[in-house]
């Protein structure tokens, strides 16, 4: 929502406005125009001419028209703070003769543009231009009363202070010369002029300061006189329009000492003339100028007639004394709690957030399908169940209370497995079985297997190294089928460790890319030995692979051979040819060679045709007298012919 204007553009005058445009027209335009051009190009002349002049104007009252704010548009306060100020009716008319103007210009900018596409003549053309622009600018001089108005409209609005309808606000009001602006000063840091006599404050000043970590605003009202709205002015009808739209807490401010020049009964009968303005809303009257007299000092009468004011609902009555500035903050912050308390009152009774959780809740009902009834069914052992209180300390156990006794959130784990309903009770934390192939895999899973298999190796290796597997004899077990073994040993181990090391990569991936299966490289070699490590018998593979090294081998030597016979040979003949003629290459013969040169010059000719000077050029043609441009005359005849 917008809350000031200060950055509406300046509205000329209408002499001004004529300057500004035609200037620039005369600007961003050709100048240069004469009788022996074309007429086509005549009439374009003169059509942007027209065309330019009226988007010069249209653009200027669009950004006029979107600069001031729409009545219609804006929060309920700023509408009558405006009505009050400016009057209404009169800004809008302003406006709209500005929207009317802009839809005239246009017209007369289309109309004139359809009169030039038919002119016969450099003088008519010219003729139809000024009648145009004549047009224009009388059109633009008939805005000379809304463009004044306007303007100072606009010098208004941006000194008025920037205030937010919907923020926490304190309004500050009550008779003249009560003390309001003193209050304002005194809580927060706003510049307001505070002198010892009546209608000090002519408009709305706005001060902030902070309270528990929130931004307030408080806003000090003009003084009201106790009269009907209709003899109201101006200046009192600010404070009529702030306490009637914004939501805020309201301190009526009275002097009990009559210094200000009203009395206690005109004071209190003010009150009460405006009291159905407060409704909604948080009221605290607030008797100030304690130093001099407090309440407990007046008579009997004067007493009952300030208490008569409880009978509003919720209004609460403090003293304070802005001169000694006592008990200011307290009034201040007394009224900050009352305005959150109401703004969270207020809250809780919109529907607008029960319709939004009601909206999320979803009963099904089957449909009926026969007469039999079929109510919800609700467990015994829910409607037994006693309500919760946390004051109560028999009350039962919540996972809120295990979690609280076991460290908080964060250090204790929730037992998803306390509610199964299983035949022993010992079941419950026993692990899940998994099932493959018909077979409960946790019946061959030993959690130690990697220690074990780890001590076995361990175990291994030590009664290979004192000798246990050696023999004597050679017929127990060949050497051959021994280094098999070894062989497919050595296979598991490295098969092992690559495992090992895949499983850390991936660990380590995380949400890094993976390298595409076509562009991992992998040399011949690689490819040869996970061939041998399948199974696949790769000796042919080698013998192919030999062979064609050496064909390679021998092929590059030949063809290192040829390249230089060919060099040779190509070096010669360069050196014996002369330049080519580029002009003339490919022409048999004199007749086909100055058809080429006819033809070219046939295609420049558009091209000459095309850059000779049009009414955009502005520099010194020959058509100048030339006299002007011959410098410094020399001794001899003056005749320039």
């Amino acid at each position: 929502m917008q809350l000031s204007w200060k950055d509406i553009p300046p509205v000329p005058t209408s002499n001004d406005m004529l300057d500004i445009i035609l200037n620039r027209t005369q600007r961003k335009t050709p100048t240069v125009i004469r009788p022996g051009f074309k007429i086509t190009r005549i009439r374009a002349f003169y059509m942007r001419k027209v065309k330019f002049t009226a988007e010069g104007f249209t653009e200027k009252f669009t950004e006029l028209l979107s600069g001031f704010p729409n009545v219609n548009d804006v929060h309920p306060f700023h509408r009558d703070l405006m009505d009050t100020l400016y009057e209404k009716n009169h800004y809008k008319v302003s406006l709209a003769a500005i929207s009317k103007a802009k839809t005239l210009i246009e017209q007369v900018s289309r109309d004139y543009n359809r009169l030039l596409k038919f002119g016969q003549s450099l003088y008519q053309c010219k003729q139809l231009k000024r009648a145009a622009l004549g047009r224009m600018a009388t059109i633009v001089k008939k805005l000379k009363d809304p463009f004044i108005y306007l303007e100072q409209v606009r010098q208004h609005l941006g000194r008025l202070p920037s205030i937010d309808p919907n923020t926490r606000t304190l309004l500050i009001c009550g008779y003249p010369n009560v003390g309001k602006s003193s209050f304002l000063k005194s809580i927060t840091k706003a510049d307001v002029e505070v002198q010892p006599y009546a209608f000090t404050t002519k408009s709305l000043y706005v001060g902030h300061f902070d309270y528990k970590y929130l931004r307030f605003q408080a806003i000090d009202t003009p003084g009201i006189l106790d009269r009907p709205t209709e003899d109201m002015n101006n200046i009192e009808m600010q404070s009529i329009y702030a306490i009637a739209h914004l939501r805020s807490c309201v301190l009526y401010f009275m002097d009990l000492s009559e210094q200000c020049g009203f009395s206690i009964e005109a004071q209190v009968k003010l009150f009460n003339s405006i009291k159905p303005l407060f409704a909604n809303k948080s009221v605290m009257v607030v008797l100030n100028k304690s130093d001099i007299i407090k309440i407990e000092d007046l008579d009997k009468e004067k007493q009952d007639l300030i208490n008569s004011l409880k009978s509003l609902p919720g209004l609460e009555i403090m003293n304070t004394s802005c001169y000694e500035e006592d008990n200011v903050m307290q009034v201040r912050n007394h009224a900050c709690e009352k305005l959150l308390t109401a703004r969270i009152e207020q809250k809780l009774k919109g529907t607008a957030r029960i319709n939004n959780v009601l909206n999320k809740i979803h009963v099904a009902k089957p449909q009926q399908r026969d007469e039999i009834e079929r109510p919800a069914y609700i467990p015994e052992g829910v409607k037994d169940l006693e309500k919760y209180d946390i004051n109560d300390p028999n009350r039962r156990k919540l996972a809120r209370d295990i979690e609280f006794e076991n460290g908080g959130a964060g250090v204790f784990n929730i037992n998803l497995k306390d509610k199964y309903l299983l035949e022993d009770e010992e079941w419950k934390n026993d692990v899940m079985p998994e099932v493959l192939n018909g077979k409960n895999v946790y019946d061959y899973l030993d959690p130690d297997i990697s220690a074990k298999l780890q001590a076995l190796e361990e175990e291994e290796e030590r009664l290979e190294q004192e000798g246990f597997y050696d023999s004597d004899s050679d017929s127990e077990i060949e050497d051959e089928q021994v280094e098999d073994i070894r062989e497919k040993a050595q296979w598991i181990r490295n098969k092992q460790k690559t495992m090992i090391i895949e499983g850390r990569n991936r660990k380590s991936l995380k949400n890094k890319a993976l390298m595409p299966r076509d562009q991992i490289k992998k040399s011949f070699g690689d490819m040869e030995e996970h061939m041998y490590n399948i199974g696949h018998d790769t000796s042919k593979l080698k013998s192919t692979v030999k062979k064609r090294k050496r064909d390679d081998e021998e092929g590059k030597e030949t063809l290192k051979q040829d390249q230089g016979i060919k060099l040779q040979k190509v070096t010669k003949k360069k050196a014996a040819m002369n330049q080519s003629d580029r002009l003339n290459q490919g022409l048999n013969d004199g007749a086909l060679k100055s058809q080429t040169e006819k033809l070219a010059k046939i295609q420049r000719r558009e091209r000459n045709r095309m850059a000779r000077q049009g009414e955009g050029d502005r520099h010194s043609t020959a058509a100048l007298p030339k006299h002007l441009f011959s410098g410094k005359r020399g001794i001899g005849s003056a005749d320039r012919r």
